[in-house]
């Protein structure tokens, strides 16, 4: 099986006979001016796939995976020879069933893929017909709403060769609920009309879950020849272009009898195809012809202009785009896993576009985000392109509610939360946690403290004490903001809202005084234990979170804050000491009152606290939780390296297992005990054993989610009933496998943690074993395939942890800090490793350079040598503009440099003695 090749700095990669890898699909859509999504598309190399612009607007019919080798409505583009060789055609795409009955046997094409950020070509030999085509597949910058076909035929044969071209691409043009209801009903709604360049569908009504409404949208197919040659007629109706008894692979229209409708012909009620007939060509042997297609949506006055482009030129303007997008390197020993790196930095630019569906492996849901995505894909954004991300941060804070749980139906527009008008109530317990993970970072980064005191409103609907009631009182006349008792919508500060989130959750116990599991946690498998599961992994994470807000605090005090004001409602919440908190009844009757005080207003009213007796509070609280899970939760084995529980069932039971011939371990648990800081050193040292031993798969991928329980545990949730080493039961799942390498990372385990990573991304990279395009998919199965590959929050983990912990390239409210936690095999012949990114708004190169590899070293610079912290590198010293710095550089000085110009910073590095 062919591996991938790059063929530059910016991730553009070949392979050879691509179509010999099953579920292989890639992406292409577009961006409007502002960040709104145009067409999402998805092609397989043999140009399968489909087009919409969301749920109910598809362009191409909507498919899943299974589609993909089943599925005979592909793009096509076929040569429908004459003269001698009348009767015969040739699909430039690939898709005849003459060319499917050679695939695997000494006839079949040699073909060749070429993709790189949001562009995919294919090439395809012919040695029967002497033919080659190669299609380009982008959708152009400036016609975001538009997906375009570059084709060119070249004769490569000795002798002239005639045919006609013939461009046939099914449209689908209505919603993805009609794919099996209404399928033929909502093609009586369509109109279609013939037009000078093509085919138009513009349905009278759409027919989906919004109800009959007045149709405004068009769908299009079109096409033209070199210099803006137009076809010659079209074939519109799908009956009419396959015949009877035909197929797409097989169609009437290329192999037999051909009738054409001219330009102003009306169709009305059929399923439609946008087969294009252009004038036949005559090609010399050597020449070429080429033909420029574009499918869309709406924009069919302007998309013509196309025609009157250079397409070259527009593609090239696509390509640059996109990879400007794309501002953070690598430069490693490793060439390849530097290239493969990019398109782990480009996947949560395709999810913020593609939203968590709408490519085939994401066959569910009905697009858009969710509440994490919110929060995670904003960790990529500021190392890549921070602008704006204050603004949506605060947008997203929006969707808090004062209960502290959170809306978790998400719009369209950037904080738009949409009110659940079908009365499913379903509390995620982790929700809380990512607001401020991600709140942190960019103060950081940043150094913009002053966010926490913005002020953002509260989402209100009828849900309230966190899914427990029903506010019989809120109706949809009431809007979506949280109000006070005066009627007038109610605001708080950042703050506020993050104290909330995580207050709640420390209340929110069952009865062995772990947070409640609910409706699941990050894992949305665990679904069956909301009367009396618990995560005790996200009570450790939320411990960290008490940390992390006492950190933030006393940085605000240091600027100068010495007061802060909260509603009062949160008094109930901030005023328990430690002889409270092991009162389950108690904790739980408190956060019921508090509930119930904003359960339809709140006062409005709020109270002055100081900022030193707040930071007391929460360290408290997160000193008595750590010390709590790390004595209760700690499964030492006997003769087996411990690990911590990370949950009880629904029927009260300890879920994770640690003893002679009954080993039961989930990976969450271990990440967030590591993660938060409650798992001390020498438990990490043990749990990394542990999980060698019992998690640790080389050929799949590294570390799984979990070991095989052996049962379908209805008490816990339906991940129990997939099949093992399959997606949340068991595979290795690659945002939890990441976290376990930032985990580790971040408490100093860097070997360690490059391992977690280092395995993930060769496992991937194996084409012979992942069978994917680059990137870092969802899961790995058993078989060690790659699944859900692209929309998946662990690339903003990866690239995050890759840059700021294996690189040690952060923010430290603000400054620069360079901590590198690289090992010896990243550093190239020379010794050097180096990462390109933008920081404080300046293009800046670090490089570092092993001190053993240096011409001259002086014994004194390696004494005072700054120690960072116990890792295996420590910086020795730092060189900017040829100035010596420390190892934080102010991001005040970083300002001041040129903006225009990329600035090196080399650091030296020495080995650390511990």
């Amino acid at each position: 099986m062919s591996q991938i090749e790059f063929m530059d700095e910016h991730g553009s990669f070949r392979i050879e006979q691509p179509q010999n890898i099953s579920y292989l699909y890639f992406p292409i859509a577009g961006e409007h001016a502002g960040g709104a999504a145009g067409i999402k598309s998805s092609l397989t190399p043999l140009l399968s796939g489909d087009a919409k612009k969301d749920q109910n607007t598809f362009l191409l019919e909507p498919v899943s995976a299974e589609n993909l080798h089943n599925n005979r409505s592909t793009r096509n583009f076929w040569c429908r020879f004459t003269d001698g060789q009348k009767g015969k055609a040739w699909s430039a795409s690939g898709v005849s069933a003459e060319q499917e009955a050679e695939r695997g046997t000494e006839f079949e094409e040699q073909t060749e893929l070429l993709a790189g950020f949001m562009w995919q070509t294919v090439r395809r030999q012919s040695r029967k017909y002497g033919l080659s085509s190669e299609i380009t597949s982008f959708v152009p910058v400036e016609y975001p709403d538009t997906e375009a076909m570059l084709v060119t035929i070249k004769n490569t044969g000795s002798e002239a060769c005639n045919f006609v071209p013939i461009a046939a691409i099914p449209m689908y043009a209505r919603s993805a609920d009609n794919i099996r209801d209404h399928r033929h009903v909502t093609s009586l709604l369509h109109r279609t009309k013939t037009s000078d360049y093509g085919v138009e569908i513009t349905p009278t009504l759409t027919f989906d879950e919004r109800g009959h409404k007045k149709n405004r949208i068009t769908y299009y197919v079109y096409g033209a020849g070199e210099g803006g040659v137009p076809p010659v007629g079209t074939v519109p109706a799908v009956e009419d272009f396959i015949g009877e008894g035909g197929s797409f692979t097989h169609p009437e229209a290329v192999y037999g009898e051909l009738n054409l409708s001219p330009v102003g012909t009306y169709l009305d009620g059929y399923e439609t195809v946008g087969a294009l007939v252009f004038p036949e060509c005559c090609l010399q042997a050597g020449e070429k012809a080429t033909f420029f297609l574009c499918m869309g949506i709406d924009n069919t006055k302007e998309i013509q202009s196309l025609f009157r482009e250079d397409w070259q030129a527009a593609f090239e303007k696509t390509k640059q785009y996109w990879r400007e997008q794309v501002n953070v390197r690598f430069h490693t020993k490793d060439k390849r896993e530097d290239s493969y790196l990019c398109w782990v930095a480009f996947q949560p630019l395709l999810r913020r576009i593609y939203g968590c569906s709408f490519l085939p492996h994401h066959d569910y849901g009905k697009g858009g985000r969710g509440w994490r995505d919110l929060w995670q894909d904003c960790l990529s954004l500021l190392l890549m392109n921070p602008g704006g991300v204050r603004e949506m941060l605060l947008s997203n804070f929006g969707g808090v509610r004062m209960d502290g749980s959170n809306a978790t139906i998400i719009g369209a527009n950037p904080g738009e939360f949409v009110a659940d008008r079908n009365n499913i109530t379903r509390v995620w317990m982790d929700h809380g946690f990512w607001p401020l993970h991600t709140t942190n970072f960019y103060i950081q980064q940043t150094g913009d403290i002053g966010l926490l005191w913005e002020e953002a409103g509260y989402f209100k609907d009828a849900q309230a004490a966190r899914g427990t009631k029903k506010d019989v009182l809120w109706e949809d006349s009431c809007g979506t903001k949280q109000k006070s008792r005066d009627g007038a919508v109610y605001s708080g500060t950042v703050l506020e809202h993050i104290l909330i989130q995580n207050l709640t959750a420390f209340y929110d116990v069952g009865e062995h005084n772990r947070i409640r599991l609910r409706g699941a946690d990050w894992n949305d498998a665990l679904d069956m234990a909301a009367e009396r599961g618990e995560s005790v992994a996200f009570t450790y994470a939320y411990a960290g979170n008490l940390g992390t807000l006492c950190e933030l605090l006393k940085e605000a005090k240091r600027c100068g804050t010495e007061k802060i004001w909260l509603a009062m409602e949160l008094e109930a919440l901030l005023m328990g000491r430690e002889p409270l908190y092991k009162e389950i009844e108690a904790k739980q009757k408190l956060l019921s009152d508090y509930c119930e005080s904003v359960l339809h207003h709140c006062s409005g009213i709020k109270k002055e606290y100081q900022t030193d007796w707040l930071i007391t509070v929460l360290h408290g609280m997160e000193q008595w939780l750590k010390d709590t899970l790390r004595q209760e939760e700690w499964l030492g084995g006997c003769n087996a390296p411990g690990f911590f529980n990370g949950y009880y069932d629904n029927s009260g039971r300890r879920v994770e297992q640690n003893e002679a011939g009954h080993i039961r371990m989930m990976l969450t648990s271990q990440v967030f005990a590591v993660m938060s800081g409650t798992a001390e050193e020498e438990q990490i040292a043990e749990l990394i054993k542990a999980a060698d031993a019992y998690l640790y798969k080389e050929e799949l991928g590294g570390y799984c989610l979990n070991t095989d329980f052996g049962e379908v545990k209805e008490d816990l949730g339906r991940m129990f009933g997939f099949a093992y080493g399959q997606k949340e039961n068991g595979a290795v799942f690659s945002h939890m496998a990441v976290m376990f390498g930032n985990a580790l990372y971040q408490r100093g385990f860097a070997k360690e943690g490059y391992r977690a990573l280092h395995t993930l991304c060769h496992q991937a990279e194996d084409v012979s074993r992942s069978r994917i395009y680059p990137g870092i998919p969802e899961y790995f199965n058993d078989r060690g395939r790659g699944m859900y590959h692209y929309l998946t929050g662990a690339a903003s983990w990866y690239l995050m942890t890759e840059l700021t912990e294996m690189f040690g390239i952060k923010g430290r409210f603000g400054d620069l800090v360079l901590e590198p936690k690289l090992v010896a095999e990243q550093f190239d012949e020379s010794g050097h490793a180096s990462a390109e990114l933008v920081f404080a708004g300046r293009k800046l190169k670090i490089v570092y350079c092993l001190a053993d590899m240096e011409d001259s070293k002086e014994t004194e610079a390696r004494e005072n040598a700054e120690v960072c912290r116990q890792d295996s590198l420590r910086v020795l010293s730092v060189t900017v503009h040829g100035k010596q710095k420390g190892s934080r550089i102010p991001r005040t000085e970083i300002e001041s440099w040129d903006i225009n110009e990329q600035h090196e910073i080399r650091a030296v590095l020495v080995k650390c003695v511990k």
